[in-house]
This record gives structure tokens, sequence and C-alpha cells, in this order.
């Protein structure tokens, strides 16, 4: 009757853990916004002009190819080499295709025929056969040294133009972004070569599965590098993030490392990307018209007038890709902005007016519109101090946040509203105290399921709003905010906004809200908050003066069960402790016969998770079979060596002759300590996982020729 119980008490157990691992993987793989992303079409056909290679290098990297991407006169004019534009180099990813340059090939050929071809890019992308550099990373080095040798092909193309390149860009999906960091750790490469890198959900800090050591090696040789040669790293790096909808690659991985003596590098999730304000999948983040567009507006404004190529001045890389990607100001990049503006006309007005009504709304708090001008004496002068360049775009509106104490001569606010050909705008300015806008809102205990929750209500009616949420910076944290808005007055369409700012990342999220309504929004971070950042994350709401608002936070389990990997294996720790339990009950009444078809049967698990481990390097093999007969390097020969041998004596193997062994009883404290470290080192090294199988595997065959009597470990 208590075996019974047992078993059933192990069965709910079994149950439970079933459904919060079923939880937690709904919530990764469909918890996130539905794909907002616009499909980028080609209005004429692709080709794809295969370059001709060196026959010495064709016949070292037979797989690999290199391709310019064209279309319509222009495909046509280009068959004819050499070329005039600038040179950009498309590295796929894991099982990528070269073809995947033509979205952002095909918006960058659209915009140049825009501009008369003034200036125009070159697209070339690299054929690396497809292969699964995800699952076997003993082709990652040699992918490296494939695009060394393309970057100097490409440029042999332009040989004897007027403004030939010296450089190119590279934009690389996934694993590509990684292969063009790498090329910096090559013996012979020249860093001059590049001008700039943009990587797309690249996990720059780690792989998201350490399948062999080729892989865990190349990333540490990368990061390694990168760390301590950053004085000398002068590459410009733009590092964009897919955001919750990739769940391949968590946007965590793909932040490339803050290093004080290194501010070239700048990392950010698409949904905090101005003019795209989108989370993408893996593989839409390279055809998203919204961040492909913002790609290629970056890359016009990195043109020098000069060369006809992309400038070779760091600061103004820097400040092109701040404009582009972090902070738009909605007007058009310049790269020394005049901040004094000529008030012409003005003279003949004595006051300014600013009225409330809908739709767009400037605070100084500024939010909307034109140029914002102050001038401290606005009646006595022709010149103001322009502020647009300080405004930041949103979907919806444009907004500007004044602190007065930075302007202690400020006597007069001027706003410039241009001709808008009848467009119908709003223009809504406040004052306020920032104790007045500022709320503090402590998040909801981790286990408190969503039982319990947190509130506050904003009574004011004021046009910005800042919610501090403390205690909320842990990647396994999960909440579920719902703002409810009651409006009064205006029978128009009222828009307000709710901006999710992470001060420690660029990973803000953006949601829109048509008021009155009730509006759920989900708080979930990518990276942890660094341990001596006093920073608070930051609910930012851009509101209507007609409404009032009710903020409430509370826990989201199943969602914390998406983000947080500690809980799964702590989960397995227990589980693991219940089946050896229960496996010990079993062994203490089983015969030798019944011993026997145990271990048989344990050996067959452990071979199967062997091979199933192993299987990537065989996937990629049989893939590549027709190029290469031998896998080289092989992270399974040494294994092999050992393994097969265990297996051949423990297959034909009786328990009789291992429970009289000696070495027994050493053998089985074994299986204890290495369970241990497969739970500890698993999730990072997955390659190693094999290895520790292998080791009880060994010790229990050679127990069959170490005669003594001890009882059987299985």
């Amino acid at each position: 009757m208590f075996l019974h119980s047992v078993n059933l008490w192990n069965l709910a157990f079994y149950v439970f853990m079933v459904f919060l691992a079923t939880l937690g993987l709904w919530d990764v793989f469909f918890g996130f916004e539905e794909n907002k992303c616009i499909m980028s079409y080609m209005f004429e056909y692709p080709e794809y002009q295969k370059i001709e290679l060196p026959k010495k290098l064709t016949k070292r990297y037979p797989a690999y190819e290199l391709y310019l991407y064209g279309e319509g006169s222009y495909a046509e004019e280009h068959k004819i080499l050499p070329l005039t534009g600038i040179p950009v180099l498309f590295l796929p990813g894991n099982a990528g295709s070269y073809k995947q340059v033509r979205s952002i090939g095909s918006i960058a050929l659209r915009k140049a025929e825009d501009i008369d071809f003034k200036y125009h890019f070159d697209f070339f992308s690299v054929n690396f056969n497809e292969e699964l550099v995800a699952l076997y990373g003993g082709s990652l080095q040699k992918q490296t040294k494939f695009v060394h040798e393309c970057i100097k092909a490409i440029l042999k193309l332009y040989k004897g133009q007027e403004f030939a390149p010296t450089s190119v860009a590279i934009i690389g999906h996934s694993m590509g972004g990684l292969v063009a960091r790498a090329l910096l750790t090559l013996k012979n490469f020249k860093q001059d070569l590049i001008n700039l890198l943009v990587t797309q959900a690249t996990p720059h800090v780690a792989p998201v599965m350490p399948l062999d050591r080729f892989i865990t090696e190349f990333y540490m040789n990368v990061n390694n590098y990168w760390i301590l040669n950053a004085r000398h790293i002068n590459l410009t790096t733009l590092s964009v993030a897919g955001g919750f909808r990739d769940y391949q690659v968590r946007s965590g991985l793909t932040f490339l490392p803050k290093l004080s003596h290194y501010t070239s590098a700048l990392s950010v999730v698409s949904s905090a990307v101005p003019k795209t304000w989108v989370s993408t999948d893996h593989l839409s983040i390279v055809w998203c018209k919204q961040l492909q567009l913002t790609t290629i507006r970056a890359f016009f404004d990195l043109i020098d007038a000069d060369t006809k190529q992309i400038t070779q001045k760091p600061k103004k890389k820097l400040s092109v890709l701040n404009h582009h990607f972090i902070r738009h100001p909605a007007k058009q990049f310049e790269e020394n902005p005049s901040i004094i503006s000529d008030l012409t006309g003005l003279k003949i007005y004595t006051h300014a007016y600013c009225q409330s009504t809908m739709l767009f709304v400037c605070k100084l708090q500024c939010l909307n519109i034109c140029p914002l001008i102050i001038s401290s004496y606005l009646f006595q002068s022709r010149q103001g101090v322009d502020l647009s360049w300080k405004a930041e775009l949103l979907p919806t509106i444009k907004s500007l946040t004044l602190r007065l104490q930075d302007y202690p001569s400020l006597s007069h606010i001027v706003v410039y509203v241009p001709s808008v050909h009848g467009s119908k705008f709003v223009v809504d300015c406040e004052f306020f105290k920032k104790e007045a806008r500022s709320m503090q809102l402590p998040v909801t205990h981790l286990f408190s399921f969503g039982l319990s929750s947190r509130k506050v209500t904003l009574n004011t009616n004021g046009l910005y709003y800042n919610i501090e949420l403390l205690n909320f910076g842990q990647i396994y944290q999960a909440f579920k905010v719902n703002v409810v808005s009651k409006c009064t007055g205006s029978k128009e369409e009222i828009t307000s906004i709710y901006k999710l700012h992470i001060p420690w990342s660029y990973e803000d999220s953006l949601t829109i809200a048509q008021v009155p309504s009730s509006t759920d929004i989900s708080l979930k971070l990518h990276v942890a908050q660094p341990e001596n950042d006093s920073h608070v994350a930051l609910l930012k709401m851009y509101t209507s003066s007609d409404c009032q608002y009710e903020v409430t936070i509370k826990t989201s389990f199943p969602q914390i069960l998406g983000q947080n990997p500690k809980h799964s294996r702590r989960s397995e720790k227990k589980s693991n402790h219940h089946k050896d339990s229960a496996v010990q009950s079993l062994r203490l009444c089983a015969n030798d016969a019944e011993d026997s078809l145990r271990m048989h049967s344990t050996v067959i698990n452990l071979l199967t998770w062997v091979v199933l481990l192993s299987m990537p390097s065989l996937i990629y093999w049989l893939k590549n079979l027709r190029y290469y007969f031998k896998l080289s390097p092989d992270p399974c020969k040494p294994l092999a060596f050992l393994l097969i041998p265990a297996i051949a004596i423990l297959g034909n193997t009786h328990t009789v002759s291992v429970k009289s062994s000696k070495l027994l009883k050493t053998v089985s404290q074994f299986p204890l300590p290495l369970a241990v470290g497969v739970i500890a080192f698993g999730s990072s090294h997955l390659y190693r996982v094999p290895c520790f199988v292998i080791i009880p595997l060994i010790f229990h065959a050679l127990c069959n020729f170490i005669p003594c009597t001890f009882f059987f470990f299985f």
C-alpha cells in the first residue's frame, strides 16, 4: 500500500513537472507579439552573378562561392566588370542562403534610383553551401579564411576606378556576424579592409548550443581577441537583435561586451530601433522592411561626398548609427548641425500660444512637431537655440523634454511650424515638477504566481509620466502590466504610448493604445542589470490630458518559465533524486537476470544520448559528403576510440561477473558527481556531456577484468 502511494506521488510529481515545462515552452515559442514586419519585395527579377575566383582558391574551398546581387538593367550593366559603387558583403548564418541578400540589396537599389545613382551600393553575398555551423563548429575557421579571400577579390573588381574603395562594409546574419568578427583574429588580416560591421541576430556572447569543442574554442578565440585588443580595434560595429520573437537566439546573447576603452560598438533590440519598433524572428530580421529601410538610410548617410565611399571618420559613423538606431530626432542627419537658428519675421508678434487638442503632443516636455526653438531674449534678438536635435521620434508623436535648470536664461519658447499643406496637427505643451510626474511601483514577488498585484493611479491631467519599476533587473523576472485609461470630454480618437525603457541596454519596447482602453504590456528582460548599475527600469507614459490612468503590475508565472533556465535545472535535480530513489528500491529486490537486463538497457540508453549529441557532426558530414569524404576536424574520433571497445565489452557481459569485481565499489561512486557535473556544465559545454557519460561505461567495462565481490550499482 505504501509503495503504491509512493508511485502515485511520483506520477503526480512528473505530471506537474511536464505541465510546468509545457508552460515554459509555450511562452518561449508563442508568448510574443504577432509578426508586424512588412515583407520587402523586388520590383524587378533578382539576379545573382557568380564572381570568378582564382582556381587555387576554388580548389581549396570547392563548396564556397561569391555572388553579386542585381536587378533588371543594373544587373545587365554590371555583368561587364569592373564596378563603380560602394561594396557591401553579406554573410549568411547557420543553414543560410546567399540569396537572403536580396531584400536589403533591392531596397538599396531603389534608394539609389531615387537620387539618380549619385551614389550606389554593390551588394555581394557569400555562398557557404548552407552549412550547419551552429551544429558543427569545425568549418567556422574555414569560412573565416574564405571571407578574407572574398574581400580581397571584391576590392580587385574596382581596380583602376576614380573612386576605388579600399575597404568593404559587412552585414552578417546570425553566425555570419561572428565569422565577420573572427576576421580580425587572422594573422595576415588588415583591419582597414572593413569599414563597418552590422550584425543581425548574431549570438556574440556564447553559442546557443555548444555541441562540440570547436564551436566553444572559436568563440573563446574571437571574444578573447576583441577583449585583449580592444584599444587597437577601431572597427565600428552595430549588433541588432530580434527581440522576443527570436526564440532561436535570445537577445541577451547578441549584446557586444561593453568595455570602457572600446566605444565603437552599439547593441540594440529591433523593437527599440526608431521607425522600426517591431520584434523580428530569426529569419525575418533579414527581410523585415522597416529594419532594412533604417539600415539603408544609415548606409547612405555614411557616404563621404569627397571619396564617394563610406566615411573613414569613426565619430561620424557612431553619430549616424545613433541617429538611425538609438535616438531619432525626426530630422535628416547632419554631421555638424547648427543649433542657432534665425527667427525671421517673428518681431511682428508679441506672444506665443499653445493649445491642447489631440493627436500629437508637445511637452516641456514638448511633444510633437517641427523645430522647437528657445531664445533668452526673444523680442530683442532674431536668433534662438534650435532644440529639435534633442527631440525623440515616437510612432505617432515627436517629443522633447527640457530640464529648465539647464537653461537658466530661458524667457520664451517658440514652436515653429512650417507649411503643412492643410494637414491636421496638434501641439500640446506643459510645465511641471519632476517629482509630481515620477512615481515608484515596486514589482511583485517572484513566487506570488500572479495572485497579488500592485497598482498606481495617475490622477493629474498631465501629458507625460515616469513610473519607476523598483526591484526589476533580473532575466528570470517576468510581469504583466495592465494600463486602464478613462477619458472625458473628447469624442475623437486619442492615442497614448507606453514605453518600457531599460537604461542599461538598448532593448526598449513600445506599446500604442487607443484610449479609453485596457492595455496589457509584457515586462521581460534580455540583459540583466549589471551589479554596479544603479539605474531603474522605467515605464514612460505619453498620455492625454483628457484621461486618467491606472497601472497594475503582477507576476506572470508562465513567462517566468519561458525566461529562467535555472528553474528547469532545479526541477531536473529534484526529478533525478526521485528517480534514483525509485531505481534504488527496485534494485534491492531484483535478481541477476533482471540486473543484466537493466544494465544493458542503461548502456543502450547512455549510448543513445551519446549518439544524439554527436548527430550534428554526422548531419554536417552527410550534407557535405559530395565535397569532402572525410570530416576534418572530427570531434567524435577520440570519443569513438574509447566508446566502441567499452560498448563491445558491456554488451557481452552479465552482471554476475561485474558484481564480483573489486573495482565496483569505487566505480559506483562516479555516476553521482558526474551527474552533478552534467547539470552544472551541460548548458554551457554541451559537447562535454558524452565525456561525462563514457567515464562510467569504461570503468564498468574494466570491472570484468578485476574480480572480487560487491553488489552491482545498477
